[in-house]
This record gives structure tokens, C-alpha cells and sequence, in this order.
């Protein structure tokens, strides 16, 4: 049994697939069957438990959303109270609960592809995955050697302990940034979520290809493992990828090509994102990178039923969470947490504060992070259910320590929940990357028509403010059909300007622009609102720079004056702009207040109170502060040094401060 599971660890559906139908035949599993009565009560008594932890997982939300605590901690807490040591429900079967990870895992990488534009990835996509590929195997590395060290381990047992914990958890990333109301900068955010959504796949072959190693009990050679490490990574990545590719394009046709009732739509688009998991398992790839790229491509195609498709894939998605945490949380056993809770809480925090910072470093030098934004990245690493899944592995395995890495990874998760879930808020206030939205109030409701394909009907409610009510116009590509004001509903032709307070019902393209939200939602109100964080007031970003140095003294540089507003915003801040960006030039700072889609400056907000900068950072030097600090004292030795105005991060602050 054994031999057979090391031979299947480097194709995780299989080796799920056969766990599962293996703890079928248990002889309790026989009994049960035999006993009709007894078998009837079971299913029932199951059904009742299971869903009674559902609901409470459910109820617990409300918790979380009203007192900040992180969601998916929560749903750890229920499985834990839950199980042997909590109200006595034995589960201990590693198999089914890695059959039920892994599946649940699948759902939620799906839905995190769907949702992910593909703009977001053109402006976050290479620093993401540079963090989701290299990042994760520095992590495990430098982990790694902590844990040989605080263990006792072997080296390889602690290279695997450091693998399974190398990757951040997309759920609880995804909450803590979309339903903590933490409106950060866009490029922060971009890379946290694309990185949380791709780093899982690497971290599997790791974790699975060391637990093959181990489990064979060979002494390989330190260059053939790497060689085999590496060849077995690109393999298994680059079938992934292609079927991934090719089952999110075959996913689209078919849904265009097939007239499916409207309710079995959704179930058949998830059905085929599993078979596209199960196929790249099967011929060796990585299926959760296959079920990734598949979301990703069905996501940014014109794929009918979108609005239905993304309603239900959020459902399937948060019940595939719950699922997923309560069963992990079932299996952990916290009577045997006491022999190792101090060397797994040191190792939380080593991973906390040191591995995974240097990780987030050296990957990101090349990109120009400003340092606050580096910090930030670095602290929201968190660790969840696909470590603990992760962790598992070494059980399936027959490990001799593999009850104590399961252990000390579920505390080391326990610690990243706690610690870093109940501190992001803090922190990126304290950073300054906490900005105001781009948007006002949108009331917006998405209703999409039998038979009209690729179109939706959009209901929008006027709020008080926003352009719309101001008397501009909509955009001809967009049709308004109807308006109800005042309990009345009359043609749009026959309405006049709109109120605020009408709701107005435009039959428009599915992948209508942007523009439509940007005229139904309140700008002016924002900008109020946040006077101090934007200015008193806008300039004319196509005006001379030398213009600010005659009429408000700012300090800008001789080969500057000539600039634009914009170009000179541009300049200092290395060619990257976006909304909120700041830059301080002495008495004054410039603000963006908005960019188009291609990152133009389209309008900048003056203040001549600059908001005290944030606390500087003394680490996570920018690759641009390296350039510059390698230039100076290169200049210095030359004796060609001349004194020049500091270049500013994006929140104003001095890059050598």
C-alpha cells in the first residue's frame, strides 16, 4: 500500500482518487454496509452533524465581518472544537481528508481564475508570479534550515515541512483584502491576489516530490535531486499549463455551442473545470495550476451566462472553504499540540518575520516596490487550509514523523491567522497604502435576458453626485430602455434629465467599459470627503512644472522645469503611476487623482499642507534604491559626485529615508 501511494505522489488526483475508494474498505466501513438499520441511522446522523457545522460556519461569518476576525480562523475553531478532543467526533481517516481538500481546492482556484481580469495581470502579473514560483522555493529553503535546527528533523523532513507552509492562502487573502474593506493600492493588491492564487501549485510538486524521496528511503545524490526537482517541475508545470489552456478554451465552446437550461449551466461549467483538474492529474501535470488557467481563460472570454456563472462559483466557492476547514480542522488532534507548540510557534514566527520578508525581498528588487509596499507584501503572507492539506501528505505517505509535521504546520497556520489575519488592517493604515475608493456610491444590479447572448440588462440606481445626475449623457454603445422614478416607469426619451433616485435600465454588451460605473457612481462626494488625502484643489497636469516653482516655491530640479506636470509625476516615480500616488516636492505635494486604462495621468490634486510621511521602513531596499546608492558610490569613488534632490517613493517619502 505503501509503494503504491509513493508512486502515485506526484499526480495528486490519482492518488487522491485512490485513497479515497481505499478508506471505503475498511472493516468499519463493511460493518456498517452489513448493518442495514445501523447503516440508515448513520446517514442520517452524518447528514445532521455535517450540516449543523456547515451552518454554524455560516453564522460565524457574521462574527467575522463584525469584529474583524479572520473568517477562515474561524472556521478552523469550529472543526477543532468539534473533533475528538472538542464534542468527541472521531475523524482520523487522512485519506478522505485529503480527497476533500484537494477537490475543494480545485473549486476555489477555479472561481479565483475567473475573477481574475486580465489587466490585472498585466499590471501585477511578473511580480506575482516571480513571488508564486522563486518566492515559494527561497521560503522553503531558508524555512527549512530553521526547522533541522528547532526539530530534530532530517534535512529533507525539514525541506518538506518548509514546502507545505510555503505557499499563502488564497482564501484567506482574498477575504481579508475584498471583505476587510481595505481599499489598497491597485498594485499591492493585484500582486497579493495573483500570488495567493498561483503559488499553490508549486508548493503541491515540492511537498509531494519530497515525500516520494523520503518514503523511498533512498540517499539521493544533492545534483540529481535537483536535477530531477527541476526537470519534474517543468514537466509537470508545462502540462499543466497547456491543459489548462486548451480545457478553459474547450469549456467556453462548449457553453456557446450547447443550449443547456439556464440552472444546469453553472453545474456543467464547474463539472468541466474538475475534468480539466482530473486531466492534467492523469497525465502527469500539475492539475491545480490546469484548473487555475482554465478559470482564468473561461473568466476573461465571452462567455455566455457570466453574471449566472460568477453567483454560482462564489457559492460553490465559500461552501468549498467551510467544507474544506472544517474537515482539516476535524482531523487535527490538539491533545498532541503540547509536545511541539513552542518549537512550531517559534517556527510561525521565524517564517512570519524572517523567511518569508527575505523572500519577498529578493524577489521583488527587480520591480521597484517602494519599501512600505514591500513590508506590506511581505506581512500579508498568510498560511492556510492548503498548508494543512499539504501537510497531510507525509500521513498519506507513511512518514515516521508525519503526525509531528502535520502538527507543527496546523499550529504554524493557527499563529499566521491569528497573528498576521488580525493585523493587515493596522499595518496598512500605519504604512499609508490605505487610499480612498475611486469610486462612490454605485447601486448596480446585474440582470441578464434568456436569448440574449453576450448582452445584459443593467439596473442603476442614480446617487446623489454622480455625472449622470449632473446631466451627462450616456454613451450611445449603451441603450436605456427604461427609467422608474417615483413609482412610475416611463421611456427613457420621455424622462428628461435624471434624478437622483431613478433607476435607469440600460441593455448593454457583457464586457461593457468601465465608463457606465464611472458615470452612475458619486466622484464628487469622495473627493470631498478626502480633501486632505487629494488637496484643496486640481492643477493641469499638462502645465510646466516650472509653473509650481513660481507660484508655490516647489523644489524641483533644473532639467525638470521643462517637464510637464504629469511627466515630471511620471519621472520621479520611475515610470509607475497610479491612482493616489503622491510625490512631494517640498512646500507642496502632488496627488494623482485619476489615471485611464492605459496608466495616463488624467488629474492631479494639489495641497500645500503635505500630510506628515509614513514611518520609514529601514529594510526591503528597492532595486531603484540599490541602482542608486551603487551609482553614488561609484561616483563618489570617481570624484564626479554632485549634490541632487533625493527621488521620492510613492508616498512622498525620500528613498533614502
Amino acid at each position: 500500500m505503501q509503494k503504491t501511494l509513493v508512486q502515485a505522489g506526484k499526480n495528486p488526483f490519482l492518488l487522491a482518487h485512490g485513497l479515497f475508494f481505499a478508506a471505503l474498505s475498511t472493516d468499519a466501513t463493511n460493518r456498517c454496509f452489513a448493518d442495514g438499520s445501523g447503516m440508515e441511522q448513520a446517514v442520517y446522523l452524518i447528514t445532521l452533524v455535517g450540516t449543523a457545522l456547515v451552518v454554524a460556519a455560516a453564522f460565524s461569518s457574521l462574527i467575522a465581518f463584525r469584529f474583524g476576525a479572520p473568517l477562515l480562523l474561524l472556521f478552523l475553531g469550529i472543526g477543532l472544537a468539534s473533533g475528538v478532543d472538542g464534542l468527541g467526533i472521531v475523524f482520523d481517516n487522512a485519506h478522505i481528508a485529503y480527497f476533500v481538500g484537494a477537490i475543494a481546492l480545485a473549486v476555489i482556484l477555479f472561481d479565483s481564475g475567473f475573477g481574475t481580469p486580465v489587466g490585472v495581470l498585466r499590471q501585477a502579473g511578473l511580480p506575482a508570479l516571480t513571488l508564486a514560483t522563486v518566492g515559494v522555493g527561497i521560503t522553503t529553503v531558508i524555512f527549512g534550515i530553521a526547522a533541522y535546527y528547532l526539530t530534530g528533523f532530517t534535512w529533507l523532513e525539514s525541506f518538506l515541512l518548509g514546502a507545505a507552509v510555503a505557499s499563502t492562502d488564497a482564501a484567506a487573502v482574498f477575504f481579508l483584502l475584498r471583505a476587510g474593506n481595505i481599499n489598497l493600492r491597485e498594485r499591492v493588491r493585484s500582486t497579493l491576489e495573483i500570488e495567493s492564487g498561483t503559488n499553490d501549485p508549486i508548493a503541491i510538486f515540492l511537498t509531494i516530490t519530497l515525500v516520494e524521496i523520503i518514503a523511498l528511503g533512498a540517499k539521493p545524490d544533492a545534483d540529481l535531486l535537483f536535477i530531477d526537482l527541476v526537470v519534474g517541475f517543468f514537466v509537470q508545470m508545462i502540462l499543466g499549463a497547456a491543459i489548462g489552456l486548451l480545457g478553459g478554451f474547450l469549456i467556453v465552446k462548449l457553453v456557446e455551442r450547447l443550449n443547456l437550461d439556464r440552472g444546469l449551466l453553472p453545474i456543467f461549467v464547474l463539472t468541466l473545470s474538475l475534468l480539466v483538474f482530473a486531466a492534467a492529474g492523469a497525465v502527469g501535470g500539475s492539475g491545480f495550476l490546469a484548473v487555475y488557467l482554465a478559470g482564468l481563460v473561461a473568466g476573461n472570454s465571452d462567455i455566455r451566462a457570466v453574471s449566472t456563472l460568477k453567483r454560482f462559483q462564489d457559492g460553490m466557492s465559500w461552501l468549498a472553504q467551510i467544507i474544506m476547514f472544517l474537515v482539516l480542522g476535524l482531523f487535527a488532534t490538539p491533545s498532541q499540540f503540547p509536545e511541539i507548540v513552542l518549537s512550531a510557534l517559534l517556527l510561525g514566527f521565524f517564517l512570519m518575520f524572517v523567511a518569508r520578508p527575505i523572500a519577498v525581498w529578493l524577489c521583488l528588487i527587480p520591480f521597484k516596490f517602494p519599501r512600505q509596499e514591500t513590508a506590506f507584501i511581505s506581512w500579508v503572507g498568510l498560511r492556510g487550509a492548503v498548508s494543512i492539506l499539504l501537510a497531510i501528505t507525509p500521513l498519506l505517505g507513511g512518514l515516521e514523523n508525519g503526525r509531528a509535521i502535520f502538527n507543527i504546520a496546523f499550529i504554524i497556520v493557527l499563529s499566521s491567522l491569528v497573528v498576521q489575519g488580525w493585523t493587515v488592517g493596522p499595518l496598512a493604515r500605519r504604512l499609508g497604502l490605505i487610499v480612498p475608493q475611486r469610486f462612490g456610491p454605485l447601486d448596480k444590479v446585474e440582470l441578464e435576458l434568456p436569448g440574449s447572448a453576450h448582452h445584459e440588462l443593467l439596473a442603476y440606481r442614480v446617487v446623489p453626485g454622480s455625472p449622470v445626475a449632473k446631466g451627462q449623457r450616456i454613451p450611445r454603445w449603451a441603450r436605456p430602455s427604461l427609467v422608474v422614478r417615483d413609482g412610475r416607469s416611463m421611456r427613457f426619451q420621455d424622462m428628461g434629465r435624471l434624478q437622483a433616485g431613478d433607476n435607469v435600465y440600460i441593455f448593454v454588451p457583457d464586457r461593457y467599459p468601465r465608463l457606465l460605473d464611472r458615470l452612475f457612481a458619486s466622484r464628487a462626494e469622495v473627493h470631498a470627503e478626502d480633501e486632505d488625502f487629494f488637496g484643496a484643489f486640481t492643477v493641469d497636469q499638462t502645465h510646466l512644472a516650472g509653473e509650481l516653482v513660481a507660484i508655490y516655491g516647489a523644489s524641483v530640479k533644473d532639467e525638470e522645469l521643462k517637464l510637464t506636470i504629469a511627466d515630471l509625476i511620471k519621472q520621479r516615480l520611475r515610470g509607475h503611476v497610479e491612482y493616489a500616488d503622491r510625490v512631494s516636492l517640498g512646500l507642496i505635494d502632488l496627488i494623482v487623482r485619476d489615471v485611464d486604462e492605459k496608466g495616463r495621468i488624467m488629474s492631479v490634486g494639489l495641497s500645500i499642507e503635505p500630510a506628515p510621511p509614513p514611518p520609514p521602513v529601514p529594510v526591503f531596499l528597492s532595486g531603484g534604491e540599490i541602482s542608486d546608492r551603487i551609482k553614488r558610490f561609484l561616483a563618489g569613488r570617481s570624484g564626479k559626485a554632485k549634490p541632487e534632490a533625493p527621488a521620492t517613493t510613492s508616498e512622498g517619502l525620500p528613498e533614502d529615508a
